[in-house]
């Protein structure tokens, strides 16, 4: 299947068996939990080498550095279910290592999308990080610390606590196939031309109400959060019409098809697309200029690992705050994920944006200011947002039944 969630096995990354964990028998260390393909293998072997250089420069005791090792899982649903499992075992109490009869320990760090963020507050299956001391905290974008900032139902909090640590984000993009429009003779740029007549029955939408009602709003210039959908009286009408131009919806199987011609148009994340369009020259993709939705991945901290930390002490019979400050080794990852150089390579090299670069986009190198589909122009980005929890996410299901039939 060619998308996010299968184009994710990297073979690059699994064969560094120095640098990735997963499934060995050693407990010891720091386990950091990523998504295939969203770490390169150049930003791990960099971290790594520059960790081993700082221990050789400083007493392990006085540093306070441990060993980091990197845990691959291929699909982002599976860090959400890996969350709750850790919260709720199943007995036995414990997840055990194939093959063994050993408990998988808990992460002290994974990566989550932004979209089940308000659910792993909700859950508590995550516990708050104290980043506002960082530096590369302190460079991101306003939007990015908003997102990330809750209440403890997971709604949006000024004054909220910081769950999460922006790692890199993506946007909803159009895809076609070149061939079928240059018979058309003009090129997808924005939304509004999803309802052109000459692609009736020709696209695929995502297999999502938020997507689909959120890009709908947006052609009519309203916020894909609206809160009251009274405030956007055509939009049922542009669904009705929008239902006439889909040939089918899905948010896993769009790109074969499109790539084969059996479909003319796709709408989905350019984390996805992307890697097909740089291989396959019949693949082209672009931002949509009336702005878009977005996406985030955020390093969380599990709070199963609190638990777990607590139990060890307790054995030990020392005690162990439940909202421990970071381990210097993973405040040391964050901030290097933050540094601008390094968060320029993660841009280049994973298929999503980082979050820094926004802040330097005059510095930036051409390969990647050329790439305007990875990284829109501003005013577009300005018009973009992140999908937020709804207050009354009711009336936009009934929209999405209503259109479905």
């Amino acid at each position: 299947m060619l998308n996010r969630r299968s184009l994710l096995l990297a073979a690059g990354l699994f064969g560094l068996n120095q640098l990735l964990g997963g499934c060995r028998a050693s407990d010891q260390g720091l386990r950091v939990r990523v998504l295939a393909q969203s770490v390169p293998a150049q930003i791990l072997q960099e971290f790594q080498r520059r960790l081993q250089v700082e221990r050789a420069d400083a007493a392990d005791a006085a540093a306070g550095l441990e060993a980091v090792r990197f845990v691959v899982s291929p699909q982002l649903a599976d860090l959400f279910k890996l969350l709750q499992t850790w919260k709720n075992p199943p007995a036995p109490a414990r997840i055990q290592l194939p093959g063994t009869d050993r408990p998988l320990p808990v992460d002290d760090l994974t990566l989550l999308g932004d979209y089940w963020l308000a659910a792993a507050i909700q859950q508590n299956l995550i516990q708050p990080l104290p980043l506002e001391t960082l530096s590369g905290w302190q460079q991101l974008p306003t939007a990015m610390q908003q997102l990330v900032r809750r209440d403890r139902q997971g709604q949006l909090s000024p004054t909220g606590e910081i769950w999460g640590a922006p790692y890199r984000w993506s946007s909803l993009v159009i895809a076609y196939n070149v061939e079928r429009f240059e018979r058309l003779g003009w090129q997808p740029t924005d939304w509004a031309d999803l309802w052109r007549p000459e692609l009736r029955r020709q696209i695929s939408l995502p297999d999502s109400a938020r997507a689909t009602l959120g890009l709908t709003l947006k052609k009519l210039g309203q916020s894909a959060n609206l809160s009251n959908l009274d405030q956007a009286p055509t939009l049922a009408a542009e669904l009705e019409q929008l239902q006439q131009q889909v040939k089918f919806y899905s948010s896993t199987d769009y790109l074969q098809p499109l790539l084969l011609g059996d479909s003319w148009l796709a709408v989905g994340w350019s984390s996805e697309v992307l890697p097909l369009a740089d291989r396959d020259r019949r693949i082209a993709a672009v931002a949509p200029a009336s702005g878009s939705l977005l996406s985030a991945d955020l390093w969380v901290r599990p709070a199963a690992q609190a638990v777990e930390n607590q139990a060890a002490e307790n054995q030990a019979g020392t005690s162990v705050s439940l909202n421990p400050s970071l381990n210097p080794s993973l405040t040391q990852w964050l901030e290097f994920c933050w540094q601008p150089d390094i968060a320029a390579q993660i841009s280049l090299l994973s298929s999503a944006a980082s979050p820094v670069i926004l802040a330097n986009r005059a510095q930036l190198s051409n390969a990647l200011q050329q790439r305007t589909v990875l990284l829109p122009p501003p005013e577009v980005i300005d018009r973009s947002e992140f999908l937020l929890p709804l207050s009354d996410a009711e009336s936009y299901r009934r929209l999405w039944v209503k259109m479905r039939q």
